[in-house]
C-alpha cells in the first residue's frame, strides 16, 4: 500500500517529563533502510499492474484474474492494519519490521516460482501483511530514529521511497521484464528485500512497543461529526484512483492503441510521468498543506477525476496523456498528505486511531478497486471502469465538503 500515517503524539519514559533532553542523532542510515524498505514494498505491491498482460498470457487468464495479485493484497491489509500492533504488543518494532520484510521477501520469491494463480494470489497474502504492518508501524520507528521534534523530517525519508517506487521501482521493473520476464523480476525483488531484513536489524535502533488504539477506540472515532463522511470520502478517492490505475495498461492497450501491442517504453515512460508529478506534488502541496488542505481536500479528487476521462478520451492527442499522467501523480501521491493533515487537524487526540482508519480507507479501496474493476473490464470494458472511477473521485470530493461543514458546526 501505497500510504502514510498522520504524525502521532510520541510519549517517552517518566523521565521525560522531568525537563527537555536533547534531541537524539539524526541516524540517516536508519532513515535509508525505512526509505528502502518503502520503496521495495510498493513497487512489489504495483509491479503486477505494469506486467498485467505478460502474466496473463503465461498463466493463461484473464487480466481481470491476473489484477485479483492486487485485491488480495489489499485484502490482506484490510485487516492487518488496525490489528497488528494488538497481534504484537511487546515484540520490539524493529524485530516487527526486520519479520515483514523477511515475509515480502517470501512473498515475491513464491511468485516467482509458482505455476498458478492460486498459488500466487496464496504468496501475496505475505506481501499484503507486511505492507499494512510496515505502515501501521512506520511512524513510531520514525520517530524513535529522529525524536519527537524532528519526525516530520523522519516521515520524509518513508513518503520519498514510495514516490521513487513509482517513479523508478514500477517502470524500471517493467523495463527490466524485457530482459528477464516478469518472473525475473520478481525474484530480483525478493533478494533486494532479504538484504533489506538485514540492514533493518543492523541499522534501526530498538523500538519498545507503544500502546495500540483498541477496536473499540476506532468506532469512537468515526462517530465524531463529520469523520465517518470523510473517511468515506477517502475511501471513494483512493477507490476512484485505482479503479483507472490498476488496469493502466489495458486502458492504453484497448483504447489508445485500438487493441493493438503498446511499446513498453510508452509504459514506462507515462508511469515515469505519474512518479515524478507525484514528487514534485508532494513539495509544492506539502508547502501549504497546513494552511490549504480543506480545499485541497475538494481540488485535488476533482483534478483526478478530470485526468482520468482525459487519459481514456485522449487517443488522438498522445501529448494530453503525457500531461494527463503527470498531473494524476501530482494530485493522488499529494492526497496522502491533504487526509493526513486533515486527521491531524480534526482529531488531535486521536491520531493513532485516525491514522489506522486512513490505512484501512486505503486498503480497502484498492481490494474493491481491483476487484470490481476486473469485473467492469472482462464483462464490459476498461473505459467503463475509467468512468466509473471518475465518478466516485468527484464523489469523495462532495463528501469531503459537506464533512468539512459539519465537522464546523
Amino acid at each position: 500500500m501505497t500510504t502514510t500515517a498522520p504524525i502521532p503524539i510520541v510519549s517517552g519514559s517518566t523521565s521525560d517529563t522531568a525537563g527537555p533532553e536533547p534531541a537524539p542523532r539524526m541516524r540517516y542510515g536508519a532513515l535509508i533502510a525505512m526509505m528502502t524498505m518503502s520503496f521495495l514494498l510498493v513497487t512489489a505491491e504495483f509491479l503486477p499492474n505494469g506486467v498485467l498482460t505478460e502474466i496473463a498470457d503465461e498463466l493463461r487468464i484473464t487480466p481481470g484474474q491476473a489484477g485479483q495479485l492486487v485485491t488480495v493484497t489489499a485484502l490482506v491489509g484490510l485487516f492487518v492494519a488496525p490489528t497488528v500492533g494488538l497481534m504484537f504488543q511487546r515484540l520490539d518494532r524493529r524485530s516487527l519490521l526486520v519479520w515483514l520484510a523477511v515475509s515480502a521477501a517470501a512473498s515475491n520469491a513464491i511468485v516467482a516460482v509458482v505455476p498458478n494463480l492460486p498459488l500466487m494470489l496464496l504468496a501475496r497474502v505475505l506481501l499484503g501483511a507486511a505492507l499494512s504492518g510496515f505502515w501501521a508501524m512506520s511512524i513510531t520507528v520514525a520517530a524513535r530514529i529522529a525524536g519527537p521534534a524532528r519526525v516530520g523530517r523522519a516521515v520524509v525519508f518513508t513518503t520519498a521511497g514510495t514516490s521513487l517506487a513509482t517513479v523508478a521501482g514500477v517502470p524500471v521493473g517493467v523495463m527490466l521484464t524485457e530482459v528477464l520476464g516478469w518472473r525475473g523480476v520478481f525474484g530480483i525483488a525478493a533478494a533486494a528485500t532479504v538484504l533489506l531484513a538485514v540492514a533493518l536489524r543492523l541499522l534501526l535502533p530498538s523500538v519498545p512497543p507503544e500502546g495500540a488504539a483498541r477496536l473499540s477506540v476506532l468506532v469512537d472515532t468515526l462517530r465524531r461529526p463529520g469523520i465517518s463522511l470523510g473517511m468515506v470520502g477517502h475511501l471513494l478517492v483512493v477507490l476512484g484512483h485505482f479503479l483507472a490505475y490498476t488496469y493502466i495498461r489495458l486502458a492504453l492497450e484497448r483504447v489508445h492503441s485500438d487493441g493493438a501491442p503498446i511499446e513498453a517504453g510508452v509504459i514506462v515512460f507515462l508511469l515515469a510521468l505519474f512518479g515524478v508529478g507525484g514528487l514534485i506534488g508532494n513539495v509544492l502541496i506539502g508547502a501549504v498543506v497546513d494552511r490549504a488542505y480543506r480545499p485541497l481536500a475538494i481540488i485535488s479528487p476533482l483534478t483526478i477525476a478530470a485526468t482520468v476521462i482525459l487519459m481514456i478520451g485522449g487517443s488522438e492527442l498522445p501529448w494530453s496523456i503525457g500531461m494527463a499522467a503527470f498531473l494524476w501523480g501530482f494530485f493522488f501521491s499529494s492526497w496522502l498528505l491533504i487526509v493526513n493533515t486533515w486527521v491531524a487537524h480534526r482529531m488531535p487526540d486521536r491520531l493513532e486511531a485516525g491514522g489506522s482508519l486512513v490505512v484501512v480507507g486505503f486498503q480497502g479501496a484498492i481490494m474493491l478497486a481491483a476487484g470490481f474493476g476486473g469485473i467492469l473490464v472482462d464483462a464490459s470494458s476498461v473505459a467503463l471502469a475509467y468512468f466509473c472511477g471518475a465518478v466516485m473521485l468527484v464523489l469523495g470530493a462532495v463528501l469531503f465538503g459537506i464533512s468539512g461543514r459539519v465537522g464546523r458546526r
